[in-house]
């Protein structure tokens, strides 16, 4: 560079300067530590990188931070915010703390709260934003650490004339009855509430209650309400507890019968104060609320503990019938040993055997699940391990096991049977977590070929990458095949496949708008939540926020985008944590609860919400029904909680497949009722790591009917049961409730029906069958033959009713009903 061109430069450079001094651009670098935090004021600051030391508090606890000091001349409402334009794309994260470096404590924090959507590869902000109020004198420290990243950003401190929150001239109130004139209040915007005005209350309760705040009230017929509750600071953070629009039952009797009033019951802890917010959402006319307290309700359901010394396993991870009685037992690994506990026919007693293990070198140190993948009437298991998996097959009678170690490397964590290819042969799934997921699939014989998503010539499409901590197989389009769901670990989204038939999964992640990040999840709970007849989705966290989806399909009838319902419903003030979660109806009452961390069950209560209820030690174990009761009971090492039952009823399905596999997984059960619907998908594994119960358990509350039971079978065969009796267990064969000749698959004709010495078959459609099978109506095998001049001998069979099951050259199965006479 000559002279002059220098002095240009110069010049250039020192216009640049002055331009960003006279914007209030100060470029400053951002200290290490809280005691070397650097002093700022209002204004626009940049991180070069952050690569400081972090603290562990119960808002940050990522390993690095750079650390600012803000102390105002004067109170302020302050703004910081990354939610800038040169941002766009980075993923920020800070917490605001006061007091002195080595005793701080945490005012606020934020991660995701910025607007500016991210321009490549999805639409989300990572950027953060948060205001809150501050007092002259007091020194706020400002921590960006990287939780999400370390990359560097610029940042904004904004002054502004505090506005006093309408929170600050809330009125105070009690249990009682209270008029709201209008809604002519300000309202501030939150995560359950965007309107203009509001009409603002303050409740503290003297003790712990279960609260009712109501606008169903007579003298509020065919008005429109709407409410939030939050807990928090006025001057810091407001979060919303519960929220409700239209749950009350009083029909307007003017133009339509809808009602449009508020109620929600909550529980509240004593000292804590609740903000009660009514707003404009719909209307601004005035009305009657009443805030009822009431003492909290004993647990729905309680647990006997009871310790069994023979239960000293390594790996007490499954309860799953073995001995093909469809009562569930106990299953125990140890290495070279596999311990059952069976289940007698006396509640609670069992007969332990002990079965040698050879062939089974990895153990089932990360999950296990169980399934009859070779058809023999007793289960399988699955052993996931840190370097692949093993395959614990029975022999004919189950009286002796042989361990299969195919020796492919896979990080496994959940593991699974299923159908992968609905051919009526159960396959072997193993979430990898470094890799793509990998599955073995079943010819039909129990010889398995081993397959990588996206690596394997032909294989399906199973995974996005590694981090797959547990998968889920249901069906969430309610087309009468099993679908996919996978939890994702260390920030990846979660992923949804949908099965579209053959080997083809289709990844259907962001159609369904389940794929959000940044997330942290090792399992998902998965059911029928609200009743509704379609498969929801909570994404429970293993170290960050809760999410609740519901499914949309009973309204849209296609698989469409889930919507997040986690405000208000319990998750989203759910603290605890946990790798492992899972969702069974504990007591009884209609509705899937969740168990997960903190030592407690998240009961269901039916109208979008979760009222969490802590038990001593509780934790997530494998699941299954070890009495007979009709209670589910849960399984934590060597004790069992033995679940009290409660007066609710109940009712039990013992399925056993014929065309599809023995334990029916992949089944979906339904029940009908003046309760609405219940449904259950049959699957092997629940959460992360446990193996439950393949029995469908519902329970029904105080309901004392169910008028129709509806199976609907892998193989596409639909059993119904009307009007069975309640708390009992419904034992259902594949194909036994539907009349001769009435199989929704028929491939071939049958005479002479009734039969005595021979059937003769008669193909339709040109099929040539080449194996015949004979079933009686327990599911027990009776025959199975090759087949000559599509003709059956059956002379020996006792009088009765069969199903004959045909399987053609191309390896498909045919199935009709015949009579023995």
């Amino acid at each position: 560079m000559n002279h002059q061109n220098f002095k240009n430069f110069k010049s250039a450079q020192n216009a640049f300067l002055i331009i960003l001094l006279a914007l209030g651009f100060t470029k400053t670098y951002a200290q290490n530590s809280c005691a070397t935090a650097l002093p700022i004021t209002a204004g626009l600051y940049t991180v070069d990188a952050v690569n400081g030391t972090n603290i562990t508090s119960t808002c940050s606890s990522a390993a690095l931070a750079e650390w600012y000091a803000y102390t105002p001349t004067q109170n302020y409402s302050v703004t910081v915010t990354s939610d800038l334009a040169q941002n766009i794309c980075k993923d920020t994260n800070f917490s605001v703390y006061t007091g002195v470096c080595g005793t701080l404590t945490c005012l606020t924090s934020d991660d995701d709260s910025g607007v500016i959507q991210c321009n490549s590869g999805n639409n989300n902000s990572f950027l953060s934003v948060k205001t809150f109020e501050v007092s002259a004198g007091t020194t706020y420290y400002i921590a960006w650490d990287n939780r999400w990243s370390a990359v560097g950003f610029d940042f904004q401190l904004i002054e502004s004339p505090i506005v006093p929150s309408p929170c600050s001239t809330a009125t105070t109130i009690t249990a009682g009855t209270y008029t709201v004139n209008a809604i002519d209040g300000s309202n501030v915007t939150t995560t359950c509430s965007n309107t203009t005005l509001a009409k603002w209350y303050k409740y503290i309760p003297t003790q712990n209650y279960q609260v009712t705040v109501t606008s169903d009230l007579a003298e509020n017929i065919c008005k429109d309400t709407n409410f939030s509750i939050y807990t928090g600071t006025c001057s810091g953070t407001l979060t919303c507890v519960a929220n409700d629009d239209n749950s009350g039952v009083i029909a307007c009797n003017s133009g339509n019968t809808n009602s449009n009033l508020s109620v929600k019951t909550f529980i509240v802890n004593a000292g804590t104060t609740y903000y009660i917010v009514w707003d404009n959402k719909w209307s601004a006319e005035g009305f009657n609320f009443q805030l009822i307290e009431a003492a909290i309700p004993p647990p729905p359901i309680s647990y006997n503990n009871q310790t069994i010394s023979t239960i000293n396993t390594t790996y007490n991870l499954c309860i799953v019938d073995m001995n093909g009685d469809h009562n569930d037992d106990m299953v125990g690994v140890s290495s070279n040993n596999l311990r059952v506990h069976f289940q007698g026919s006396t509640p609670g007693n069992f007969t332990v055997t002990d079965f040698p293990l050879t062939g089974a070198n990895q153990m089932p140190s990360w999950s296990m699940a169980a399934g009859d993948y070779n058809k023999d009437g007793y289960n399988d298991l699955v052993f996931g391990a840190s370097n692949g998996l093993s395959i614990v097959r029975s022999n004919n009678t189950g009286t002796a096991y042989t361990g299969i170690t195919p020796g492919e490397y896979i990080f496994c964590q959940r593991t699974n049977f299923a159908d992968l290819n609905k051919d009526g042969n159960l396959d072997v799934f193993s979430c990898h977590d470094v890799d793509d997921n990998v599955y073995y699939i079943n010819d039909g014989a129990g010889n398995l070929t081993y397959y990588q998503s996206n690596t394997t010539p032909g294989s399906m499409n199973l995974s996005v990458a590694g981090g797959n901590y547990a998968t889920l197989f249901t069906d969430f389009d309610n087309d009468g095949d099993t679908d996919v769901f996978i939890s994702k670990c260390s920030g990846p989204p979660c992923q949804m496949f949908r099965y579209d038939g053959g080997n083809t999964y289709t990844n259907v992640s962001s159609l369904a708008g389940i794929n959000i990040t940044p997330i942290q999840t090792w399992s998902s709970a998965i059911a029928d939540f609200d009743n509704d007849g379609d498969m929801d989705i909570i994404i429970t966290s293993s170290a960050s926020a809760h999410h609740y989806f519901r499914n949309n399909f009973e309204t849209t009838g296609t698989l469409s985008a889930f919507t997040e319902i986690t405000t208000g419903s319990g998750w989203d003030t759910n603290s605890s944590t946990n790798i492992d979660n899972i969702a069974y109806d504990f007591d009884n009452d209609g509705f899937v609860d969740v168990l997960g961390g903190g030592n407690k069950i998240m009961f269901n209560q039916g109208d979008g919400t979760f009222i969490p209820q802590s038990y001593s030690s509780i934790s997530v174990g494998a699941v299954g029904d070890l009495n007979n009761d009709g209670f589910l009971d849960i399984q934590n090492g060597s004790t069992i909680r033995y679940a009290v039952p409660n007066g609710n009823n109940w009712f039990k399905v013992k399925l056993q497949g014929i065309q599809s596999n023995s334990n029916g997984i992949g089944a979906r059960v339904e029940i009908y009722g003046a309760f609405g619907k219940q449904i259950r998908d049959i699957r092997s594994g629940e959460g992360f790591k446990y193996m439950g119960s393949l029995n469908a358990h519902f329970g029904l509350g105080t309901n004392t009917e169910i008028t129709q039971v509806i199976i609907r079978w892998p193989s596409g065969v639909v059993d119904t049961i009307n009007n069975p009796s309640i708390n009992q267990a419904q034992y259902v064969v594949e194909g036994s409730t539907l009349s001769n000749n009435q199989f929704e698959n028929i491939g071939f004709s049958l005479y002479p029906n009734p039969a005595k010495n021979n059937i003769n078959i008669v193909s339709a459609n040109n099929l040539n069958f080449t194996m015949a099978k004979v079933y009686d109506m327990t599911g027990r095998l009776m025959t199975r033959t090759s087949l000559e001049n599509n003709t059956i001998n059956v002379e020996k069979l006792s009088i009765g009713t069969y199903i004959l099951i045909l399987t053609d050259d191309l390896g498909n199965e045919h199935s009709q009903k015949f009579i023995k006479e």
